[in-house]
């Protein structure tokens, strides 16, 4: 496979030029205005931030990326789907509101928001995973699937579990529903603790496979029974069913590019990464600590393991932040000259796992030609 093109764009602005003119510029150049949108309904996948969180990407960008849709006759809208663990995301209400705090309204944004596993998260689509090893198919948020185009808009950050998050992550993790997510991050199947369990028996209902059952107002899994669709984690009122967590690091990023290979296959795609506030973990903490290291840029591209790839470099070429995590890593273990910035802050993640196996699913390549702007 010959090498993609990654399109790049620092942040310095001279007097006259804004970020979101350098966004807008980015774009085009890259190729979105090649995508034929009149009339269609345009995805806009990203991360509205975990409350507490400040390192997520503002309203602004989401903005640009929306106006040229509909300069183009497309019908945007921003879209995520709920979250696993308990947060201020893992419902569409809630979700909803931590978006609007965050910024992400029409008045913002040009566009409306849609959670796109609905209410509880359980409004999903098996999409087939062509080729997949791990993931025959994937349960991905409805209106996700609905869209006749996606976008993603990434935050390119640190991940405690996948060495970095950034294209595919955004899209394999961020696309999945509530029982999309077990799948990808647990190795077995759902686990009930009784403490917050109430007995109301939501998990029943919603059970295909009378896996569930109340005793002494409490909810047992039979795991002989249980299939593992997670259906019950996203109807418990109270969150006491969960999952283990318990994949390994590895399984878990190749999981992610078969979730992202299930989203973009078949259908006009463009992603866009920005560079900025590289925090050591996800944006879905509640809280994020000093970037690792300074501002790199905006990319996009129309191959979302290049566009990984060409960030990933970005950032390991760059210094590290002085009074970060990352620099606190390098004298806690001696490291003098770190290549490796993801694998410095995080020893038990490979990153390169996920593109590895995202280039063997045909998603694209890690060859690139970066072109700056």
């Amino acid at each position: 496979m010959e090498a993609s093109t990654v399109y790049y764009t620092d942040f310095r602005c001279p007097v006259g030029t804004s970020l979101t003119d350098k966004l807008r510029r980015l774009c085009i150049a890259a190729g979105i205005k090649n995508i034929d949108m009149e009339g269609r309904f345009v995805a806009i996948k990203m991360h509205f931030g975990e409350l507490g969180n400040l390192a997520y990407l503002r309203p602004n960008y989401a903005k640009v990326v929306a106006d040229l849709c509909k300069e183009q006759g497309g019908m945007p809208f921003l879209t995520d789907c709920n979250t696993l663990y308990p947060g201020s995301r893992k419902n569409a209400l809630e979700h909803l509101t931590c978006a609007q705090l965050n910024g992400f309204w029409p008045m913002t944004t040009g566009c409306q928001v849609i959670i796109a596993d609905g209410l509880r998260g359980t409004d999903e689509v098996e999409v087939p995973v062509p080729n997949g090893e791990y993931c025959k198919t994937a349960k991905i948020g409805r209106a996700i699937m609905d869209a006749d185009i996606f976008i993603s808009l990434s935050h390119f950050k640190g991940h405690e579990s996948s060495g970095f998050g950034g294209c595919l992550k955004n899209i394999g993790m961020g696309c999945g529903s509530r029982a999309g997510k077990m799948e990808q991050h647990n190795a077995g199947k759902p686990q009930v603790d009784p403490s917050p369990c109430v007995g109301c028996g939501m998990c029943t209902r919603i059970c295909a496979h009378d896996a569930i059952t109340i005793t002494d107002k409490k909810a047992h899994i039979d795991h002989d029974k249980c299939v593992g669709c997670g259906r019950c984690i996203g109807v418990c009122p109270t969150d006491a069913i969960g999952c283990g967590y318990d994949e390994s690091n590895i399984v878990l990023n190749r999981k992610i590019a078969e979730y992202t290979k299930a989203v973009v296959d078949g259908r006009p795609c463009f992603h866009i990464s920005l560079v900025i506030d590289v925090s050591p973990n996800c944006d879905c903490h509640a809280e994020n600590d000093v970037p690792i290291v300074p501002n790199v840029g905006m990319f996009a591209s129309f191959d979302p393991i290049a566009l990984d790839q060409a960030c990933v470099d970005a950032v390991n070429a760059a210094p590290v932040n002085p009074d970060s995590l990352l620099r606190d890593a390098h004298e806690r273990h001696h490291i003098d000259d770190a290549h490796d910035h993801f694998h410095a802050a995080h020893p038990d993640t490979n990153w390169q796992s996920a593109l590895e196996h995202g280039e063997k699913l045909g998603l694209g390549t890690r060859e690139y030609e970066l072109i700056k702007i």
